[in-house]
């Protein structure tokens, strides 16, 4: 049966991409101009095309070529410009270079006549000096010959069943005299409320969603890659088990993918100084460590939000992972993931920099799916599930380095952009080292 069809601008590693595959669409190409990140995507979704390039200088006709829609309707363009001009975080400026994408984004909308959009950005859009930008935003809409659900919604990932509190800025709209899709309602508690007023089923609590994760301390393989075979898990909760893709409803209305779960991925150590890990350890669960600022995770409590860090251009600074419940050491990349609403075949870049700024960066699926299912039902469609197992891309593709990956998709690294805040001849080092041990798995045991 035929499926919507959903491109989506600014991509990353394929947040909303995720989600809106798991409503119903099929998502056939991506725009995304980081290479370390168009490497991640086309690993995690191999048959999209990734475009290797700035949303400023793409065509509609270019995307339609690599998506091969020929001149199918695009049934939705989504996506999320990089929000650091509005984020509340910090120093905000309306006329920072950056938020000229965003009219960048209408531009692509209109040109590819999609017949819907979804726009999503920082909850800082909507405060202060910012609103006149998003009401200017709301008129360029306008004149393009779309209609915006309004007022805008603002809304919490831990609404929808993910264990974090991440707020993000929603805007839908569709072609004029089209039904607009309304805004999803709750469908879970977050588990920090101090009440269910709602009725709603209590989401998943932290230790819900890391409590079945093997230590990856444990294994000295993990010292050196991003994953290990053979690495037992305890009893998973119901979140863990769609987590770990156990059921068929796991996989929602996505694409079944070919993965073997008996690997734990995107796993790779944290060195920690003992007198680090005494700090860690002696910091209450639900408080913030003093010295390093870092949040200890409450095991029966939802995350703090997970943030991206910035990239080589503006100093490669890393994003403070939570120190974990019950261990002195802070969260792997896959128990970020598992805390953002990534299930266990989703791969991040091997390197916990690269993989924990892809995680803050994207929106939670579960958010991005139920923002996507309501547009499917206003587009008049009924969603199905694909037949088939997918295979997952090239492993290659995880371990790249940014000159490797722009060299992948024949394209320059882009200005200013590292691999890493130092030591980056020690990181190619041990990535090239990784790479090989990934090749050796299988003797590996």
């Amino acid at each position: 049966m035929t499926r919507p069809i959903g491109i989506e601008l600014f991509s990353g590693a394929g947040g909303l991409s995720l989600g809106f595959e798991q409503a119903g669409f099929d998502v056939r190409a991506a725009v995304e101009i980081d290479p370390i990140h168009c490497a991640v995507h086309k690993f995690n979704f191999p048959d999209c095309a990734i475009i290797p390039r700035s949303v400023a200088v793409v065509s509609a006709l270019e995307i339609r070529q690599a998506a091969g829609i020929g001149n199918k309707a695009v049934d939705c363009v989504f996506g999320g410009p990089p929000c650091q001009g509005f984020s509340m975080i910090g120093h905000r400026v309306l006329d920072d270079p950056r938020n000229k994408l965003v009219l960048e984004f209408v531009r692509i909308v209109s040109e590819l006549d999609a017949r819907s959009f979804v726009f999503e950005n920082v909850k800082g859009l909507t405060v202060g000096r910012h609103r006149a930008f998003l009401e200017e935003l709301v008129e360029a809409f306008d004149k393009a010959g779309y209609d915006v659900r309004l007022p805008w919604r603002v809304v919490d990932a831990a609404d929808f069943g993910v264990p974090q509190h991440r707020q993000r800025l929603i805007l839908v709209g569709v072609k004029k005299g089209s039904k607009l899709p309304v805004y999803p309602t709750p469908i879970t508690t977050p588990a920090d409320a101090k009440r269910n007023v709602t009725g709603l089923p209590m989401g998943p609590t932290a230790r819900e969603a890391l409590g079945d994760l093997p230590d990856a301390d444990k294994f000295t393989l993990l010292a050196n890659t991003d994953k290990v075979r053979g690495a037992k898990h305890r009893k998973p909760s119901a979140y863990a088990t769609e987590m770990r893709c156990q059921t068929n409803d796991s996989w929602h209305f996505g694409h079944v993918r070919e993965w073997d779960p008996s690997i734990l991925t995107s796993s790779w150590q944290t060195e920690h100084t003992e007198i680090s890990r005494r700090r860690f350890a002696a910091t209450l669960p639900g408080t913030t460590e003093p010295i390093s600022r870092f949040y200890r995770l409450n095991p029966e409590g939802l995350s703090n939000t997970l943030r991206a860090g910035t990239d080589g251009a503006r100093g490669a600074f890393t994003s403070p992972r939570p120190i974990h419940y019950e261990l002195a050491r802070c969260v792997t990349v896959r128990e970020m993931a598992r805390l953002h609403g990534f299930p266990d075949w989703f791969r991040m870049h091997s390197t916990k920099w690269h993989g924990a700024r892809q995680i803050g960066n994207a929106v939670p699926p579960p958010l991005g799916r139920a923002v996507a299912a309501q547009v499917i039902s206003a587009l008049g469609y009924t969603p199905t599930r694909p037949a088939g197992v997918m295979k997952l891309g090239d492993e290659a593709l995880l371990y790249m380095e940014m000159k490797s990956a722009a060299r992948h998709f024949g394209v320059e690294a882009p200005s200013g952009k590292r691999d890493m805040k130092s030591g980056a001849k020690k990181r190619t080092q041990t990535e090239t080292e990784a790479a090989r041990l990934a090749a050796l798995e299988p003797q590996l045991g």
